[in-house]
């Protein structure tokens, strides 16, 4: 068993977060790359660190090493409102996440799944209602990880990322 922590990211974990991104994007290079994620683009080191001055990014680590991470707003992406999310909320009680990614090297290990739960009870003791989160429509595994964590699929909308090739997005949510 792994022994992971889970605790939000530093301005100290910036070079290490970026680092992270360029693994993964190297390795989604040469591979399916099923969100698309490109090197220098998405996620890149400007992504670490708009989210951790923020203070928005999460970063997981397992001796040390950052293997995972995730950010956390109460922001929607532009186009949220486009779908009928069952029920109202100006977003005050609603998490939404960005950029789950996990290290190529600990795929297929729970990793993801122990991050959605973290942001899952994150978000129940911080009495939010619901986590929203979008994922590319075409990244299977992603989707599938989120079913299986208890998320509702609600649409599939345009985001506006078109100009990157990337035309719509399965929008989902898991009530707390």
């Amino acid at each position: 068993m792994m022994n992971i922590i889970i605790e939000k990211a530093q301005e100290s974990d910036i070079d290490a977060l970026s680092q992270f991104y360029d693994e993964v994007n190297d390795y989604l290079a040469s591979h399916i790359n099923y969100p698309e994620w490109k090197r220098g683009i998405y996620p890149a080191r400007d992504t670490a660190e708009n989210a951790v001055l923020e203070g928005t990014a999460y970063a997981a680590r397992e001796n040390g090493r950052i293997i995972g991470s995730f950010i956390l707003r109460q922001v929607p992406e532009n186009g949220y409102e486009k779908a009928d999310w069952h029920f109202p909320s100006d977003y005050d009680n609603i998490i939404v996440v960005y950029t789950l990614a996990v290290h190529p090297d600990y795929s297929g290990k729970g990793v993801g799944r122990q991050l959605v739960d973290f942001v899952v009870d994150y978000g129940r003791k911080k009495g939010m209602k619901a986590v929203r989160l979008d994922v590319y429509e075409k990244n299977e595994p992603a989707i599938r990880l989120y079913q299986k964590c208890g998320f509702q699929y609600i649409d599939t909308v345009d985001l506006g990322y078109g100009k990157y090739g990337l035309d719509k997005f399965a929008l989902f949510q898991k009530l707390l």
